[in-house]
């Protein structure tokens, strides 16, 4: 079955999500009030306007990456939309349960 424009990617590539995710105006982000002895806490990408607003505290790439890699992290995203649109979709999950 050949991949539609809308299909889903999976990587753990720190220079590929930094690059897909800087090319939508994101910032790396952790939610608030989930941090835990001065370590990020639930990991996002903040997209300029769209959900998150107070909820997201921005933090270095460096801390972000840390933290995806000390979680075994793996970001599922989508370059286009079905309508061929520019897509913000993604999503943590773990990297063996997603393999």
């Amino acid at each position: 079955m050949a991949a539609t424009k809308s299909s889903s990617n999976r990587t753990t590539d720190h220079e590929a999500i930094r690059r897909w995710a800087e090319e939508r105006k994101g910032k790396p982000a952790t939610v608030r009030a989930t941090e835990r002895d001065g370590e990020p806490g639930i990991l996002r990408i903040d997209f300029p306007g769209h959900a998150g607003g107070q909820t997201f505290e921005h933090i270095s790439w460096e801390e972000f990456f840390e933290k995806f890699d000390c979680a075994n992290l793996a970001l599922v995203y989508q370059e286009k939309t079905a309508d061929g649109d520019t897509s913000y979709f993604c999503k943590f999950v773990n990297r063996e349960a997603s393999e």
